[in-house]
């Protein structure tokens, strides 16, 4: 079996087909009360090892949507098409700051699949970790001991968080202090992220350019 699935190498076809994918999955699960199978029409790329999270939103436009239930592999555990069948189940049921999903949600919820790359080390001084990292293109990661916490790259869109802010909210996840990032023996890591949605409950898929979002939501409130 080859390497990780980058997430520069998927096309199109292939996040669209992950974000049905995610749907289908939960679908299933309401009706068989077991995870599904990997479907036969599963593209090759897609059966190697892969990371990805899973985020289901209640939608009320296209601009407001609220989170429902995001769940995840940090690491390649599994294929990539098995992991978003896993990890879109445990957004739906287990995700532990939501109730279990109802079948009458399904209509109402967006699906977004985030495939993660490879963890890179940041720098271990905090200058070399504030020019590491490219709001929109990555994700963070902070550990130390047995405190791990991870945010999407999507995350400091919702809040729009510069870099310093992005820094420590990683750490507040990981159940350390905000400063905890300035700390060289905190582990930081950065992964890039590409991310496919819906554009409505059972809408077309589109993949979002984050880093295009962010921009024009700077210069939006910024004015």
């Amino acid at each position: 079996m080859e390497g990780q699935v980058r997430p520069d190498e998927l096309t199109f076809e292939e996040g669209a087909y992950l974000v049905r994918l995610a749907r289908r999955s939960v679908e299933y699960f309401f009706e068989h009360r077991r995870l599904m199978p990997v479907p036969e029409d599963a593209p090759p790329r897609l059966r190697r090892p892969g990371a990805a999270f899973v985020t289901i939103t209640t939608y009320y436009s296209y601009e407001h949507r609220e989170l429902r239930g995001c769940i995840g592999h940090v690491v390649p555990v599994k294929t990539l098409v098995e992991s978003v069948i896993e990890v879109a189940v445990e957004a739906a049921f287990r995700d532990p700051r939501f109730p279990p999903m109802t079948p009458d949600e399904l209509p109402r919820v967006t699906f977004e699949v985030t495939v993660l790359g490879p963890l890179e080390p940041l720098p271990e001084t905090p200058e070399g970790r504030l020019s590491s990292i490219v709001i929109g293109r990555h994700g963070l990661v902070a550990r130390r001991g047995m405190l791990q916490g991870l945010l999407l790259p999507d995350v400091p869109l919702e809040y729009l968080w510069d870099e310093e802010t992005f820094l420590a909210e990683t750490c507040v996840k990981a159940g350390m202090p905000p400063y905890c990032w300035l700390d060289r023996s905190t582990e930081f890591y950065r992964y890039e992220g590409r991310a496919w949605r819906e554009t409505k409950p059972l809408g077309e898929i589109e993949e979002r350019d984050l880093t295009r979002e962010y921009r024009e939501l700077i210069s939006r409130y910024s004015r």
